[in-house]
Order: C-alpha cells, then structure tokens, then sequence
C-alpha cells in the first residue's frame, strides 16, 4: 500500500459549501457534531463513470463538513484525475483490491489475458482470492488506523469489500450503486451484505438500480448521477469534430460516446444507420453522418471496436460511419453533435453520456432500457425507442436527420433539464447530507 498526500488539508470547496455559487434548489444542510471522517473506495483505477462521477462528488462536498480520503487499486486515469482537481486530503493504492479475478497477480489484466491456458487462469484465480483477503483485512486496519466514521463504496466490487469491512472494522458502510444486475453466483451473498446492519444506507443512480434492492428498500435513496454544468456549456467549448472529418456544409451529425463493448449497443446503431442511409436520397446521404467515440478497454475482450469498424466495412458504410476511438475530452466532440445517440440494450443504470449531451443542448435518442427513462421521462429532450427496436432506431434518425426546429427544440430542452435536475452542486449537498446521516454523527 501506498500513499500520498495531496497537501489541502482543510481547504473549502467551491462548492455546496460556498453560497456564492451554491444553487437555489440545495436541500438545507445536515449540520454534524464533528468534522466527518470518510474513507472512499473506488473498486477499479481505469476510465469509466463511476471513476468520474465520484470526482463530482468530491469535488462539491464542503469540506467543512467531510474529510476525504480515497482509496484506489492503483494508479492510473482515475488517480490522475483526482490529484489534478484536487479532491481529496488523501489518496492510497490499496493493489490487494482485485479488479478482475483473473487478473495477473503484479499488474492490471490486459486483452491478451482472456486466452491464456485455464490452468493459468486457475492459478491465477486461486492466488487473487487470497489477495482479495488480504485486502479485506488491510482496508480494515486501515479504517482502525485512521479513525473513520464511514466507508464510502463506490462500484460493485467496493459494495462487496465495505460490506465485509463494515462488519471486521464496526465503521459503518455507505453503497453507492451504480449497477443494475449482480451475477448469480454472487447474488444471494451482495443481498445479505446490503440488507445487515453495517451497511446503513443505499444510494442509488437510478430507480432501475433500487430494483435490486426489494429487501431493503428502506435503506435506499436514489440520487442521480450529475456533472459541472459549466463545463458542458457550449460557449466556453471549441468544437473539432466536423473541421477533423472535414464534413461537408449542412452535414446533420448523430453522435454517440460510451466504453465500446456490445451491451452498448453500437451494433444496433450502426445497422439502424444502414436502414436510414437507405431512406435517404443521395444528396442527404452525403450530409448524414454517424460519429461515435470510445473503445473497448484493454482490460476487457474480446475488441469490440475492432468487430464494430469490420462491420462498418461489411456494410459499405465508411463514408458515413465514423468510429474514432478513445478521445480523453469528449466535449470539443459532443459539441458538433446535432443529436445524441445513447443505443445501450441493457438495462444501464443512469449513462453518463446522456447527462452529458443533454448539458450541450442536444436531443438523445435512446433505448427505453434502465435509468434513461428517467432523464428522458417526458419525451421534451429526445424521443426513447422500444428496447433493442433497430428499425425503429433508423425511422428516428431520419425524422431528426429532415427536421432541423425538432433538433432546435428539443435541444434547448434538454439544456433546461440538465440545469434543473442534474447539477452537481446539487448533488453533492444530497450525498452530504445522506454520508452525515449515515456516519451517525448528523
């Protein structure tokens, strides 16, 4: 284990805390005894949305009131991320928190690995659930050591370890749920876990991830994911996207962002793109473009961006599919969005690409699966299509492509309904106040 000291020790957050900028719609703020002491984990140090989402939080709790300390796997985008804004007292690397059970024991687990020799696999898992204990016992001492006054579990496999450590450590335990299915195998032991008395409290992205939870529903609050506002507002952003494909005048761009793996369902979208491009006349078919940015990380296989752009090729549709890859700031893309498209054909808790996109003024088009229904709920900022329904998915590309005030309109939309309902300040007093509660000390 590791640790660095990130040197802000007291400093207030311009945030929740700050009334200057705090918004109006604040929930009144729990007041507690003491300062609260809060041990965060976040279960995996690679790019994603439970990485990022927890940034806002932190970024927003007054540290007035919080205290906070956050544990990682290792180093990595999250981390970076984390010291750059300068969210934290304190950060640790805690390797002993598996992120995949077939992980090589002395670093993360790449594409490659998924072909190795099921010996080596088994090897491999026997060694990391001896890991795995031995983690539960050192995040224990270190609870102990610290004196904390809550662990805060941000990921499936936080909930999991700060439901064990809630009962060796007796410092209580918040879930932060941000998942909608739990395999199985391991779904009678997370039920036990969220519903004993060391883990007090549930919060959760989405009514679709409270699902989970009929046991004990008492314990749970859903809170929505939220982002900076600010950040996503269009005038302080440059758009790329059209000057880097040299897209025509008049091209309509239905553009989509995510982790590229095949329950997001980019194959769905880029065969609804063939039945729309087919819908098309020639002329429009020169200005339909369908942008899409991510990849498939390199902890996960097999390559889904790899089939996905095979495909595109299989189709014919190089002229108009684009399929860009991995993009550290998404914004300057997003920006020349006319329309977002969010295909996931899972239930997804609550993706933050919808938030995003809707923060840019721009109207979403999405399966009605998990948590979207919820920002979408009143069909005002973009139109939910029967889950997995692709043809229906290629008739709304080319009523949006042809109707440039519905785009307008439903872009403006989404802009009022982000700034109402998804602000991170906002959600940052919420956590606050549930963290408070939680710890006891409110």
């Amino acid at each position: 284990m590791t640790t660095t000291d990130r040197g802000n020790h007291g400093a207030k957050t311009n945030g929740a805390g700050d009334p200057r900028v705090a918004p109006s719609h604040l929930e009144p703020r729990v007041e507690p005894r003491r300062k609260v002491r809060v041990l965060f984990v976040n279960d995996t140090a690679r790019n994603g949305g439970p990485g990022r989402s927890l940034y806002y939080i932190l970024r927003f709790l007054d540290t007035d009131v919080i205290h906070r300390s956050v544990v990682l796997p290792r180093p990595g985008v999250i981390s970076e991320l984390y010291e750059k804004g300068g969210v934290t007292e304190d950060m640790s690397f805690l390797p002993d928190l598996v992120e995949n059970p077939f992980e090589p024991w002395d670093r993360a687990i790449e594409r490659d690995d998924f072909d190795a020799p099921l010996a080596t696999k088994a090897v491999r898992l026997g060694g990391n659930v001896l890991r795995a204990t031995r983690g539960l016992g050192r995040l224990t001492a270190m609870l102990r050591r610290g004196r904390y006054d809550l662990v805060y579990c941000n990921g499936t496999n936080a909930d999991f370890a700060g439901g064990a450590v809630a009962f060796s450590s007796r410092v209580p335990a918040l879930w932060h749920v941000r998942y909608t299915s739990v395999p199985p195998a391991v779904r009678p032991v997370h039920d036990r876990l969220a519903a004993s008395k060391g883990v007090r409290r549930i919060v959760c992205v989405s009514e679709a991830a409270a699902g989970l939870f009929p046991h004990c529903r008492d314990k749970v609050r859903v809170i929505h994911n939220a982002l900076d506002t600010s950040e996503f507002d269009l005038g302080a952003v440059t758009p790329v996207l059209r000057a880097e494909l040299g897209l025509p005048e008049g091209a309509v761009v239905f553009g989509s962002q995510g982790r590229i793996l095949p329950r997001k369902g980019y194959v769905e979208m880029t065969r609804a793109a063939d039945l729309a491009l087919r819908d098309l006349s020639e002329e429009e078919r020169a200005r339909c473009h369908f942008v899409v940015l991510g990849d498939t990380p390199a902890d996960l296989g097999p390559d889904h961006l790899a089939e996905c752009r095979d495909l595109v090729a299989k189709l014919g549709l190089e002229k108009n599919v684009h399929f860009l890859g991995f993009r550290v700031d998404v914004k300057p893309y997003v920006a020349d969005f006319d329309v977002a498209v969010v295909p996931s054909v899972y239930p997804d808790p609550l993706p933050r690409a919808v938030i995003e996109s809707m923060a840019m003024g721009k109207p979403v088009l999405a399966f009605d699966e998990g948590g979207v229904r919820e920002m979408l709920q009143n069909g005002e900022a973009g139109t939910l299509l029967p889950a997995k329904d692709v043809a229906a998915l290629g008739r709304s590309f080319v009523r949006y492509f042809r109707d440039a005030a519905l785009r307008r309109e439903q872009g403006k939309k989404a802009r009022e309904r982000v700034l109402a309902d998804f602000d991170a300040r906002a959600q940052a007093r919420r956590i606050q106040n549930e963290i408070v509660r939680t710890s006891g000390l409110g």
